[in-house]
């Protein structure tokens, strides 16, 4: 794996706003992409090494402009939360997910909607197809993602995603959404 994208001629990011539209697009595009595949191919150690100390990751239930703090969550967590699930999907003890769900994501519609010299604030739709003993099932989602380039990379600092049906009840989420 490799979340390094460059701008700069040595293999790493430099500042964000120096970048045409374009190039930026390019290399959120690639991180939004790599992001994708490491969690259908259930590379938690990986993934896991996305996120910032500050990192917060969080599904909303009931609604998309809910308050977390005061409102009930499908997710919430914060890097050590991240970090806690993450040792959860690796003992094999998550039922739901033994077999593991078979998982295939599309990335698409990604929008820049705002730019620091180091961080990038971005919208994307997700279409995530899951397969398991119960049948498949098809997760359609509106996500919002706030990147920040460490030591030259990409990192998640926030990942909200928006579960289109998120009003409905749920089948469980056992896996990386």
């Amino acid at each position: 794996m490799n979340a390094h994208v460059t701008s700069n001629g040595n293999g790493t990011l430099g500042a964000l706003n120096d970048l045409s539209p374009m190039e930026l697009h390019y290399h959120v595009s690639q991180f939004l992409f790599m992001e994708a595949r490491l969690q259908d191919t259930h590379a938690y150690d990986e993934w896991e090494s996305l996120w910032t100390d500050d990192a917060i990751y969080w599904v909303p239930a009931n609604g998309h402009d809910i308050d977390p703090e005061t409102q009930m969550s499908i997710l919430y967590d914060n890097r050590s939360r991240i970090s806690i699930r993450i040792k959860q999907l690796k003992t094999g003890r998550r039922h739901t997910q033994t077999p593991r769900s078979e998982l295939g994501r599309i990335i698409s519609n990604i929008e820049i909607v705002g730019v620091t010299a180091d961080e990038v604030e971005v919208l994307a739709n997700a279409l995530i197809y899951e397969d398991n003993l119960r049948g498949e099932t098809v997760w359609a989602a509106r996500n919002t993602y706030k990147l920040r380039v460490v030591d030259g990379i990409f990192r998640l600092v926030r990942k909200k995603v928006g579960l289109v049906n998120n009003a409905k009840p749920i089948f469980t989420l056992s896996f990386l959404v």
